[in-house]
């Protein structure tokens, strides 16, 4: 299998050059050729096994370059917790994607992506350093999947003030490989800043950079898994319908890889004030913004770069996009208002990025799959101060609120960044 750039289709690479590059040469997303359609015999299963299922999309995607005892090996250590598919009412199903190690659905492609890249770096004698920016989830998940990994170096660039202080402690609180910057700006600074890094000439010759966000393909890929076992335990005749938290889009375009494959499915781009793709939904025009600071702040993107995916997968049709996707948009007050309705009603915790993916199956009037992304209690003072209840914190989140945060405290300038990376 060989991978295009979404700006070019003739430059290709293989699936172990794409995992390790991140990004294409001239700054495109990687993109499989091919898109395997999964047999009917896989499809019509009324429940399907997520490591059986996961083994059967990777070894199509990845080929012979990761033999298939160590590919079984990746995918059962990266999904070594559930994912269950929870009943709230008879139309509207919660797809729970927040018990693995960091309580968040990123889990899952950092897991993956991290035991793909060291079985890939075995033998090599350069160190490869992942620059990733995050708004949240992503940066814990990504520490703690390439914790202590040996021969790989994480530099996780955050906005300051952007991320629940329970998010921050995650990722600032290991140490040892893991190192991360506090950007005095938004998340978009801190992709921008990702971004000019790779695009750099001396910093590319000093060091071999990739990147962890859901730009990279390997982490990608392992998304789409989760969405064939949701598949086959709520499928009926018509289509079902998944509603996910969007904001750099990885999620959802995961979903869309899943409906390539041939789940019968179409999907809600459920956004918080960040909407650009809401707004290019209805208007056809993609036009990229400042992003907004919300309670839903893993989602503060305002420009999405997993929409050149989404481009490319649809030949950059609008008719054809609006056929699958529709975009809904929720505010931080009616976004309380959900997780408050919800927790009166059915008891229900919400964190604010789900909370926003269940309003839009509710407000339309559909039933679905609404994906939980992350664990409430990640978001503990919205949540508490909004439900007017306390949460118990999970072990995970009561060892790491307790360490000392350690974070480097830098300018959005990319000249800081590059000194920092060159030292």
């Amino acid at each position: 299998m060989n991978y295009y750039s979404t700006n070019n289709k003739f430059e290709k690479a293989c699936f172990k050059q794409a995992v390790i590059n991140g990004l294409a040469s001239d700054r495109g997303l990687y993109m499989p050729e091919i898109i395997p359609v999964l047999s009917d015999a896989i499809l019509n299963r009324k429940r399907i096994d997520i490591h059986e299922i996961g083994y059967e999309i990777s070894k199509q995607f990845i080929g012979d370059e990761i033999n298939s005892n160590r590919l079984q090996d990746i995918i059962s250590e990266s999904l070594n917790f559930i994912i269950p598919v929870l009943p709230l009412s008879e139309n509207i199903f919660a797809l729970e994607l927040f018990h693995g190690p960091t309580l968040a659905f990123k889990d899952v492609g950092a897991r993956f992506m991290a035991r793909v890249l060291s079985y890939f770096h075995e033998n090599e004698k350069k160190e490869i350093t992942i620059l990733t920016a995050t708004s949240g989830d992503t940066g814990s998940a990504v520490a703690n999947g390439f914790y202590n990994v040996e021969g790989i170096n994480v530099v996780i660039l955050y906005p300051s003030k952007g991320v629940s202080e329970l998010q921050e402690k995650q990722m600032t609180t290991l140490g040892k490989n893991i190192q991360a910057i506090e950007i005095n700006g938004t998340f978009d600074d801190c992709q921008r800043l990702v971004k000019q890094a790779f695009g750099d000439t001396e910093l590319k010759k000093k060091l071999q950079f990739t990147s962890a966000n859901s730009i990279n393909i390997a982490r990608l890929i392992p998304q789409s898994f989760y969405y064939l076992q949701a598949y086959s335990m709520v499928k009926e005749k018509e289509a079902v319908l998944f509603s996910v938290p969007s904001g750099n889009f990885g999620n959802i375009t995961a979903g869309l890889l899943a409906k390539k494959m041939g789940i019968n499915a179409c999907f809600i781009a459920a956004t918080n004030a960040n909407k650009v793709v809401h707004d290019f939904l209805e208007s056809g025009k993609f036009i990229s913004k400042n992003s907004i600071k919300t309670i839903s702040n893993a989602m503060d993107v305002g420009n999405t770069r997993n929409f050149m995916r989404i481009l490319s997968l649809y030949n950059n049709s609008l008719e054809k996009i609006q056929k699958d996707i529709e975009g809904f948009s929720l505010s931080d007050d009616e976004t309380k208002n959900t997780m408050k309705k919800v927790y009166s009603e059915k008891k229900y915790m919400l964190d604010p990025h789900s909370a926003i993916a269940y309003s839009a199956l509710e407000r339309k009037n559909k039933s679905g799959v609404f994906l939980a992304t992350a664990h409430p209690a990640k978001f503990k003072d919205v949540v508490e101060e909004t439900l007017q209840t306390k949460i118990s914190l999970p072990d995970q989140l009561k060892q790491v609120a307790k360490k000392e945060k350690s974070a480097v405290f830098m300018s959005a300038d990319f000249k800081s960044l590059k000194d920092y990376l060159l030292k």
